[in-house]
């Protein structure tokens, strides 16, 4: 498995420690998704380590919503927005496109997008990512298309994920999310992980372009 990085390499690292704790391979890559030249190091460096790529993530994304970007002007997060995660899962989509599409037994790209592209939500920073992730979520649309049989792409449209932003929200908003959940939680990063790992595996072998809403129901 390769993992990638732009800042935390600590927590990369103990990731990579827990899978070859379990026996199997890791490699530690440092990526930047607005930068072309990093992304192909990465698919370099992924098929010089393991000899062919079975599935490609775009799980990465910039932070609007805490950290230093929070205080961003509207137009700076969009435009950090538009450059890492829409620009940067399209060329790190084309990217291994090319490099699955060359392989005997093609592959599978996953890529990120939001639930509530689907039926919106107010707010400045909503209406940034429903633009934004709405393009990850109709290019890959295309792009599945395009790119099929050899290659199949699939979206993961989390919702309410109890990620650095969710744990830093107020207790009332916390229980609120929670109640209007049909599932009556916040959805964890597992829970996301565990439809990547389904998309990955044999049991999608039919299934390119489809959407899963990992959200607890919020969105059906």
């Amino acid at each position: 498995m390769v993992l990638t990085y732009r800042a935390n390499e600590a927590g990369a690292r103990g990731v990579e420690g827990g899978i070859i704790a379990l026996g199997r391979r890791a490699l530690v890559v440092r990526l930047d998704l607005a930068d072309a030249p990093s992304i192909r190091a990465v698919a370099r460096s992924a098929r010089d380590a393991f000899g062919r790529i079975d599935a490609w993530v775009n799980n990465a994304g910039a932070d609007i919503l805490t950290g230093p970007a929070e205080h961003l002007s509207t137009l700076e997060k969009l435009d950090l927005l538009i450059r890492v995660d829409l620009r940067g899962t399209m060329v790190a989509s084309w990217e291994a496109a090319e490099v699955l599409g060359a392989q005997d037994e093609g592959g599978v790209i996953i890529n990120m997008s939001w639930d509530h592209v689907i039926t919106g939500m107010a707010g400045t920073n909503p209406q940034l990512f429903a633009a934004v992730k709405g393009g990850v979520l109709a290019f890959s649309k295309a792009l599945a298309r395009t790119i099929a049989p050899r290659v199949r792409v699939n979206i993961i449209a989390p919702g309410w994920i109890e990620t650095s932003f969710g744990a830093g929200v107020d207790e009332r908003m916390y229980k609120s999310v929670a109640e209007s959940t049909p599932l009556k939680r916040w959805g964890t990063p597992d829970d996301v992980a565990g439809a990547a790992v389904f998309l990955a595996s044999p049991a999608a072998s039919f299934l390119t372009g489809e959407t899963i809403h990992v959200g607890g129901g919020i969105v059906m």
